[in-house]
């Protein structure tokens, strides 16, 4: 994992700004602490922060081919790099390193734009192609790694994170008011748009192309599933399949010229990826998790029997209300956008955790309820689904009795909170978002606290149909389950578990994350897996424990989901929290930033301070942390955005300069 920065010239040349090109690396150098570089010519700067995880001498970026006609910027790892440099060397192509960046410049010496489809890997690189005089700038399938950009000054820029663009004092900074509606809806924003006006995200599996002063976008890769699936091959099959796919992917995750541990959180999907590289690699291996002072949110039990379980050597952070609600504001400035949930803050004390430990390198279980339906989202839709067949019924609603066994399902509480929620939107069964109006429901809650001028600025449909474009031709011929968990991954698993709870947040301690079931041949196959294979009765993620009953104890497979989430505004309403908060929601500087009624979040602060001992709604907390972080979000980016300075031509250890 790395950083990259640069731009451009979208017509003609200049003279290139070396003191921009030092300030966008200074400005993410987090991302890769361990050598810093740059190139230059009359038309494109390229700028690198890198941390050394394969090739450690010789890996230096940016880096060329033989001739110096093309020359890339790479964040991220090609997994497969072994395995596709004896093939390009016997198409005639000459390496110097032994580093899977100089696989990628070969690749597309030889397939251009299709060489990513040659990639096993998490990446986002720009490679410039003196010759053609042209940027190419893709990100990998899932959007593990990130990639913004934007075109202003006769210029294209690029950029791991927004911070180093806003690095050229030219670019306006201003928060885009559609972004934070979108937000406050889905969790995240849709590509192209990001939280600040003008500023773009690649969408993953996509690139763009830009040459002669015209811009060309593409598509290489995106998430597709049968129209009907194949019951007559048993389970146990797709489970053996699964487990051998799973494990060829962990295999090649474990490629590094460095230490690698992996997150274990107590829960399936770690566990499993923890079980796997014990399988493949024999040697010590580190173990890494969180545990909650607040026993609502806490695992630690099951961490340590995992842990015990295979054997690791196990590490743990304690995370408390304090520390959650000091972290916070650091959370912000790396996510660059806000968050309604504080679940993001200890997994960046985690990779901290990681970091103090002397390792680069984790493997986690991210993506799997994503791919296998491990969600209650899933299971709320194929139930909704069902009870749309006959809204009127009185029989179908109580299978949320087994979906939630503590909810009662007589009384007039259930009748309310079923009727009004669950049953809403059951008439909009053939709409692209059915299985995610519960959801809508519950976080759209926070535009009740902004100011009628910024609710007015966005048309509530425009949010609704955010994600509704570029779907796949028959995307409504499929089963309920595969639109849920497309329009998942296209939303929250890229936009917010792999972003702020994910890629941000171990990247600020300089950590990288590897996910083996984001292995797109994993993901491929696992589209082919029937939805009842899947979600097998109400059991989620059946397959993936038929797969590995025999290598986990029976209080992993047979253990209720919990998913993971952290305090939230209890974290922020304690006697002993930090001032920021109090300056943050006063009356002053919620007008300064014109996003938010006072009146009203002064009700919900004292609401959640008067239970600051007690766990509130989700709609409430939900509210809390969303207003604070986007204020948060606003003072750091908007009002003081605290420019990095140049770093020094020494402290680069690559400095090709080609500009005179």
């Amino acid at each position: 994992m790395c950083g990259i920065a640069g731009y451009f010239k979208l017509k003609g040349k200049a003279t290139p700004d070396r003191e921009l090109i030092t300030r966008m690396v200074n400005a993410i150098k987090h991302r890769g602490p361990d050598e810093f570089g740059a190139y230059f010519d009359n038309v494109c700067s390229l700028g690198q922060a890198r941390l050394s995880i394969i090739d450690l001498s010789t890996g230096s970026q940016p880096l060329c081919n033989e001739d110096g006609t093309i020359w890339i910027s790479f964040n991220g790892e090609i997994y497969n790099y072994i395995e596709l440099r004896p093939e390009l060397e016997k198409l005639g192509h000459v390496f110097k390193t032994q580093s899977d960046t100089e696989v990628i410049v070969h690749a597309y010496e030889q397939w251009g734009r299709d060489c990513v489809k040659r990639f096993n890997g998490q990446f986002a690189f720009a490679i410039y192609n003196k010759s053609e005089q042209s940027l190419f700038l893709v990100r990998d399938r899932m959007g593990i790694r990130p990639a913004f950009y934007t075109i202003q000054n006769g210029r294209f820029y690029f950029a791991s994170e927004m911070k180093s663009i806003f690095c050229d004092p030219s670019i306006p900074r201003r928060l885009d008011m559609r972004a934070l509606d979108e937000t406050f809806s889905w969790w995240t924003s849709a590509p192209p748009r990001t939280p600040f006006e003008n500023i773009n995200e690649l969408e993953a599996g996509t690139w763009i192309e830009v040459k002669n002063g015209e811009i060309t976008k593409g598509r290489y890769w995106q998430m597709d599933f049968p129209e009907s699936f194949d019951y007559s091959r048993p389970i146990e099959d797709y489970a053996a399949e699964l487990k051998e796919l799973l494990t060829d992917a962990v295999r090649l995750r474990l490629r590094a010229d460095v230490p690698v541990g992996a997150y274990l959180s107590g829960g399936l999907d770690s566990a499993v990826i923890t079980a796997l590289i014990r399988q493949v690699d024999k040697t010590r291996l580190e173990t890494f998790s969180v545990t909650f002072d607040d026993d609502a949110f806490d695992e630690s039990e099951f961490q340590k029997q995992m842990a015990e379980h295979l054997g690791t050597s196990h590490h743990t952070v304690s995370c408390d209300y304090k520390s959650i609600a000091e972290s916070f504001p650091k959370v912000i400035w790396h996510t660059e956008r806000p968050i309604i949930r504080t679940a993001p803050t200890p997994l960046y004390l985690l990779s901290g955790l990681v970091r103090e430990n002397d390792f680069k390198v984790v493997l986690t279980g991210e993506g799997s309820d994503e791919i296998l339906g491990g969600y209650d989202i899933y299971k709320e839709t194929v139930i909704r689904a069902f009870w749309a067949k006959n809204p009127d019924s009185e029989i179908r609603p109580k299978l949320l009795k087994k979906l939630y066994p503590t909810l009662p399902v007589s009384g007039a509480r259930a009748k309310f909170y079923l009727e009004q929620f669950y049953k809403s939107g059951l008439e909009k069964t053939g709409e692209y978002y059915f299985s995610h109006i519960p959801r809508f429901n519950t976080t759209s809650k926070i535009k009740d606290f902004l100011t009628s001028e910024a609710r007015n600025a966005v048309a509530e449909n425009d949010t609704i149909m955010a994600f509704g474009n570029d779907l796949p031709e028959k995307f409504d011929s499929w089963h309920h389950l595969p639109r849920a968990q497309f329009l998942e991954s296209k939303s929250l698993l890229a936009g917010y578990l792999l972003s702020s709870q994910g890629d941000r947040v171990s990247a600020a301690n300089s950590i990288e994350g590897r996910f083996p079931f984001l292995d797109h041949r994993v993901v491929e196959f696992a589209s082919t897996i029937p939805p009842g294979y899947k979600i097998w009765g109400l059991n989620e993620k059946y397959v993936l424990k038929k797969a590995m009953l025999s290598d986990l104890p029976k209080e992993i497979t047979a253990r209720v989901k919990q998913p993971y989430m952290a305090p939230d505004s209890n974290s922020f309403v304690q006697k002993d929290s930090p001032e920021y908060i109090t300056e943050l929601l006063s009356e002053v500087e919620l007008k300064k930033s014109g996003l938010f009624n006072p009146v009203a979040v002064s009700k919900l602060y004292k609401k959640c301070s008067r239970f600051a001992d007690s766990h509130l709604s989700f709609k409430d907390n939900m509210s809390f942390v969303g207003i604070l972080s986007t204020q948060l979000l606003h003072q750091q980016f908007i009002e003081s955005f605290p420019m990095p300075e140049n770093l020094p031509k020494t402290a680069f250890s690559v400095w090709h300069d080609e500009s005179q």
